[in-house]
């Protein structure tokens, strides 16, 4: 079982303005709504792929509701906590003329300690050894900075495979507790060992310190337009980027996340992973707002991903 954990989800909702102008009047020419938060965006994503997930996290209010109506509505099993409050909504801005992607996030709703751990509880009573639990995206108000170190632990203590993708004190902490996989990008990895990588061979370099440091099996170093860095104990491989028209790049390190759940869980080879989550990202960067790209679109491109090994 693959198990998704959203803590801050939100409903996302995607406009684009041509040419947009700060301080006057603009005019928004099309617009949609999605359920989105990081965890929700990988179960989405999963689901095009053919898989499946169960999608946690913490809800509130109608929005809350509205998010639950949508997934169920596309068939995704969900197990949420709802919660006093409401839960927020994102604007994300596209400007198709001056090629921008503006996010505008909500704080969300406020939580304590005490719910976290008992909703943690909860969790953990549904993972059984070999399952994969993807932790990921930003934590509601009142939740510690340490709720990835927390979370990480307990998941693995239960037998599970942990992907985290968080950044920043986030990341930091969780990564003392030894996920399983990290997916920082090249400007997250250099914030944490203080220095500017800027090469694949030190990008490969810095992954592994994280590795030797921290107990960690895999990391995937995402580098935007320039491609992704994927680093195991015995090897590396980087994979160019794909080059297709842009709709948002909105979710896209949510689509190779959910790649790589599916690619663990499936036992595919390193090769495999790479021409899968390459083209799952690739995919998804067409879509609008925080959709899912169907598997048609990913088939299509599996052929065009190109790697080598460092």
């Amino acid at each position: 079982m693959i198990c998704t954990v959203t803590l801050n989800p939100a409903l996302d909702k995607t406009v684009e303005i041509p040419d947009l102008t700060i301080d006057s009047v603009n005019r928004i020419t099309t617009m949609r709504t999605d359920p989105g938060g990081k965890g929700i965006n990988v179960s989405k994503v999963i689901s095009k792929l053919g898989g499946s997930s169960v999608a946690t996290g913490i809800l509130g209010g109608d929005t809350g509701n509205a998010i639950r109506s949508s997934l169920e509505a596309m068939g995704l099993e969900n197990r949420f906590r709802f919660v006093k409050g409401e839960t927020r909504t994102n604007l994300k801005v596209i400007d198709p003329v001056n090629h921008t992607n503006t996010d505008i996030n909500e704080p969300g709703i406020t939580v304590s300690e005490e719910l976290l751990n008992e909703f943690l509880e909860e969790v953990v009573g549904m993972i059984t050894s070999g399952d994969i639990v993807v932790l990921s995206g930003s934590l509601p108000k009142g939740a510690p900075k340490d709720t990835y170190y927390t979370w990480v632990k307990a998941c693995r203590e239960a037998g599970a495979r942990v992907i985290l993708d968080a950044d920043g004190e986030l990341l930091a902490e969780g990564l003392k507790a030894s996920p399983y996989l990290v997916k920082p990008n090249n400007h997250e990895l250099s914030g944490l060992l203080g220095r500017n990588l800027k090469t694949p061979r030190e990008l490969e370099q810095a992954a592994r310190e994280l590795m030797n440091r921290y107990g960690i099996a895999r990391v995937v170093v995402s580098m935007g337009k320039e491609g992704a860095l994927y680093v195991t104990g015995e090897e590396t491989v980087y994979a160019e980027g794909l080059k297709v028209p842009v709709g948002s790049t909105v979710g896209a390190g949510d689509s190779v996340v959910a790649a790589l759940a599916v690619a663990e869980e499936r036992g595919m080879s390193l090769d495999e992973t790479v021409r899968l989550s390459t083209a799952t990202g690739a995919a998804n960067v067409m879509c609008s707002g925080t959709q899912a790209a169907e598997y048609e679109v990913i088939e299509g491109l599996l052929s065009r991903v190109v790697f080598q090994r460092l």
